[in-house]
């Protein structure tokens, strides 16, 4: 009995303490729970935390195009000595066109072999072994998006790829600054190696780009958010009032019909039914006319269509012979006294131009140079 009212109050006051341990943990704020401290790194899985290494043996093969045969069988040795560290065994095998990875006794990291499968499967989808091998890094993973089946029409799926790598890669540069994403694009599918914050964003483009939504937008928010995370105040905080809202301009309208019929009031009633040939010949009277009289009337109407058919045509013919509206003359208006020209002056100069030899010396200019020939005779007497 002492030992039960010894023992009593204790686990009332653990109750107590355990409440407020609670209530402190949800006034914390939201924020400090979701965010990463900044520069804490998960710590790396060594052999201490699995010394017993894996039970059974797990292997991954990936077949590899003939273009990239001559590329491997140089770096492979370069492979298998990056994954023997990791206690991974590599094999290539070029008569079935193969690359083959499985643990061994002393792989210890269980989650290796998927990074080890990874890049194999890079090393086929033409991305370099300096890139490739980064995915053996902790903090690093990998995404590769298959873009063939997104497009149907070839050219239209061939200028949408091209809009993804931009005029001399520019626009897969800025992705890449952007992310911090290595990114290929190969054929039909684009790799992306980099952090899983990145690997989102690019899946993202790259889906949106071959839905024709241009690179050019994303990359836009993409830089205002990176300006925004820089801010320590507004990482709580929407960033929706921030980013950009870009409206569809193109919207295919739906083509109309050429003719549109228009739909009539709804009436419980049926349409009237249609007047049959003997009603109409009943109503004008010419149901009770004779054989020969019907015959004459049809004739008539025949004659009046023919020769309403033949004076439209002579009409026609005689647009030709009608003479076309000729212009007015206009009388020419008589030169007034200022502007008159003297006919007579102009002919007396015409002649003396006539008589006149090209370079002599008119009469004046004679008389002169004689006077001066005299003069100088007498001054040598």
């Amino acid at each position: 009995m002492a030992a039960s009212k010894a023992n009593g109050p204790a686990p009332a006051g653990g109750k107590s303490e355990f409440r407020n341990q609670k209530q402190k943990q949800e006034n914390r704020d939201e924020s400090e729970l979701l965010t990463v401290p900044d520069g804490w790194k998960e710590p790396a899985f060594s052999k201490e935390d699995n010394p017993r290494g894996l039970l059974e043996e797990s292997s991954f093969a990936t077949l590899f195009p003939k273009y990239r045969e001559a590329y491997l069988k140089e770096c492979w040795p370069l492979v298998q000595k990056a994954l023997n560290e990791h206690h991974v065994n590599a094999t290539l095998d070029l008569i079935e066109g193969s690359m083959t990875v499985c643990t061994t006794k002393k792989t210890f990291d269980p989650y290796i072999i998927i990074r080890a499968r990874d890049l194999i499967k890079l090393l086929a989808r033409s991305v370099s072994f300096e890139q490739a091998v980064r995915i053996l890094q902790d903090d690093i993973a990998c995404d590769i998006i298959k873009i063939g089946s997104l497009v149907r029409n070839k050219e239209r799926f061939v200028k949408r790829r091209q809009r993804l790598i931009g005029p001399k890669g520019s626009t897969l540069k800025a992705l890449e600054l952007l992310t911090n994403c290595y990114i290929m694009v190969q054929g039909n599918t684009v790799s992306a190696i980099g952090p899983f914050s990145g690997l989102k964003e690019v899946r993202k483009v790259v889906l949106d780009t071959m839905k024709n939504i241009h690179p050019i937008y994303n990359i836009k928010t993409l830089m205002i958010k990176r300006e925004l995370a820089k801010d320590s105040e507004l990482r709580s905080q929407s960033w929706e009032r921030f980013l950009p809202q870009f409206k569809h301009k193109n919207v295919n309208k739906r083509k109309e019909p050429k003719k549109k019929t228009v739909k009539k009031e709804y009436t419980p009633f049926p349409p009237p039914q249609p007047e049959s040939q003997i009603d109409k010949e009943l109503a004008s009277g010419e149901y009770f006319l004779k054989a020969s009289q019907k015959k004459r009337q049809k004739m008539e109407a025949i004659k009046a269509k023919q020769a309403e058919a033949l004076s439209k045509r002579q009409e026609e013919r005689n647009k030709a012979f009608i003479p076309p509206k000729e212009k007015p003359v206009l009388k020419p208006k008589e030169a007034s006294t200022e502007t008159k020209i003297d006919v007579a002056a102009i002919k007396e100069k015409v002649k003396k131009a006539k008589n006149k030899k090209l370079g002599a010396l008119t009469a004046e200019e004679v008389k002169l140079k004689m006077e001066v020939d005299e003069k100088k005779k007498k001054k040598k007497k």
